[in-house]
């Protein structure tokens, strides 16, 4: 038997579909699995072994990953199933282009007509789609296909080559000298909204160093690398550092992660890099929903403002972005000391 199974173009999502690909996995123990995915989130699932083969497609990358050659590619595997972790109508119509006989997903996009089994999103009585946890829909496409139900907690895992990368800015950084470190992720793929001030991040980095004695490392991809410089520059210490002066990927931030005390980020992918390898976690929610992404971390705190123009869902925002100015450093790093004082066992790299 072969499966396609389409993954989420985000990494907090792909990192939220982690347990009903696992059970998918078990489930179709010998079946030959192909991940197609974006070349970007692939770094999130290094050193998993759930999927046999990868087909990346892009929109904007080279011509070997567009659809048409993504679809030739599917019609020569001859996919048995396909299971669309993504809503849109754009892969339904490369499953049912490439063959698939099989299309589970949701009738979203227009796309029902492409679809074998169509699940309904949750919606209120006007037909509008209700925040509901993503980690939940993509478990019931697993439940869908015959597997058990897949639980919520997601698996990611470091390989190698990552742990020597982390363990190469711990000791650049002076990082090993101190009783707890804590990371700070400013940057979000979303957009400018759930950004939190630059100056806030620099007042909490300062707060914990000066009360509690932490090292601080801030975390960045390749777009974010001059914000997470400049919040460094800023806090003038050196304890607090900026993971953008040593080379960056996926693999080095799950690193990173998976060996912080403790992670304080925006709403966006990083997030769930700690709830996979048990590392406790505040999230400062500004203009979205956190029932979208709510996956049941026991060691996670959401900080969110109650604001009458939110949570709006806007990329940008057109007003004062007030959402996220009213949550104060200092209520950040109250919530930080209430998550450091617990007693926290950490997972394996796995």
């Amino acid at each position: 038997m072969k499966i396609a199974v389409f993954l989420p173009n985000w990494v907090g999502d792909v990192v939220m579909a982690t347990p009903a690909l696992r059970v998918i996995r078990e489930h179709f123990a010998d079946a030959y699995i192909i991940g197609v995915l974006k070349p970007y989130v692939a770094g999130v699932l290094d050193g998993l072994t759930w999927l046999d083969r990868l087909i990346f497609r892009d929109t904007q990358g080279p011509w070997s990953r567009r659809m048409p050659v993504v679809i030739a590619d599917l019609r020569r595997e001859r996919p048995d199933l396909a299971i669309l972790f993504t809503n849109s109508f754009r892969s339904g119509l490369m499953a049912y282009l490439s063959g698939c006989r099989r299309r589970v997903g949701y009738a979203r996009d227009g796309r029902s007509p492409l679809l074998t089994d169509r699940l309904e999103p949750l919606r209120d009585s006007s037909g509008r789609l209700v925040p509901s946890p993503v980690i939940e829909s993509y478990n019931r496409l697993a439940v869908q296909v015959g597997c058990p139900q897949p639980g919520y907690q997601m698996e990611l895992t470091t390989t190698f080559r990552n742990e020597r990368a982390a363990e190469a800015v711990w000791r650049q950084a002076g990082l090993l000298a101190y009783p707890e470190v804590v990371c700070l992720n400013p940057g979000a793929a979303f957009g400018a909204a759930k950004h939190w001030p630059m100056d806030y991040f620099v007042e909490l980095a300062r707060l914990l160093v000066d009360r509690r004695g932490c090292g601080v490392l801030v975390l960045c991809g390749p777009a974010e690398t001059e914000m997470a410089s400049e919040i460094a520059r800023q806090a003038r210490h050196p304890a607090i550092h900026s993971l953008g002066h040593h080379p960056l990927s996926l693999g080095l931030t799950k690193a990173c992660v998976r060996r912080a005390d403790l992670l304080i980020t925006t709403d966006s992918g990083p997030r769930h890099f700690a709830a996979a390898f048990n590392r406790p976690v505040v999230t400062l929610f500004g203009p979205t929903h956190i029932g979208w992404t709510e996956t049941y971390h026991p060691y996670a705190v959401h900080l969110q403002k109650k604001v009458d123009c939110g949570p709006c869902q806007l990329r940008t925002c057109p007003l004062d972005h007030r959402c996220m100015k009213l949550l104060t450093p200092l209520e950040v790093f109250s919530a930080a000391q209430d998550l450091l004082a617990r007693r926290i066992p950490q997972r394996g790299a796995g």
